[in-house]
């Protein structure tokens, strides 16, 4: 019975998940409350070519906000960030640390698994992840090289995996109500939010469609 209602609790939190770039976005912490502001359920630390200092101090802030706003926060590939900012989580990709070795170090963090095909979303249930970022859905401004799986490949890894799966790649307020018809339990964004000259409109535009296509978060 507590094991379904932390599943239930998880698939309710990634409902929107808003990863940040600090390319787009400089003002990190700043662009994540005002995402939080406007509904963002989770949020992702996605800070590339940053030192580890940088992403352990804006880290912390993220974490004080979600905290405030009832969401979930995650670090993007690290661990080791994960941990020293009291994270809810960690996104791990195909070349990052194996899904057993970062549950081993850290069993208490939800572990999600990037994937880009089938294949790798029945390897990554299978090694334990507990949700999946599955993707890219559609070409991505902000990952030219990304695999690209279609709508199509989104709901063939929906209907053959049991953990929740959550759409990313090229996804905006135009093309969020198909994908989250593909059974997804969540749709996350990057551009979308922090390209947007008002982050807290964009996300609340995209939270509306997420209420309407999944129901009201209860």
């Amino acid at each position: 019975m507590l094991l379904r209602l932390i599943r239930l609790s998880l698939r309710e939190k990634l409902r929107l998940l808003v990863i940040t770039d600090k390319r787009l976005k400089p003002s990190i912490v700043k662009s994540v409350e005002d995402a939080l502001r406007g509904g963002a359920t989770s949020i992702q630390l996605r800070l590339k070519d940053s030192s580890t200092r940088e992403m352990i101090e804006v880290g912390r802030e993220i974490r004080r906000l979600t905290r405030d706003y009832g969401a979930l926060y995650f670090v993007d590939d690290r661990v080791d960030v994960a941990l020293a900012t009291d994270a809810d989580g960690v996104q791990l990709g195909p070349d990052d640390m194996p899904i057993s070795i970062a549950r081993k170090l850290a069993p208490n963090l939800i572990i999600g698994s990037s994937i880009y095909s089938l294949e790798e979303a029945v390897e990554a249930e299978r090694e334990g992840a507990d949700f999946l970022g599955a993707g890219s859905v559609f070409p991505s401004p902000t990952k030219a090289d990304a695999r690209i799986i279609g709508l199509d490949g989104l709901r063939r890894v929906v209907e053959r995996v049991k953990i929740p799966v959550v759409a990313i790649g090229g996804i905006n307020a135009s093309n969020a109500e198909v994908v989250l018809r593909t059974g997804v339990v969540g749709i996350a964004v990057i551009s979308a939010v922090m390209e947007a000259e008002d982050v807290y409109k964009a996300t609340l535009e995209l939270r509306k469609i997420v209420d309407k296509v999944l129901g009201c978060d209860k």
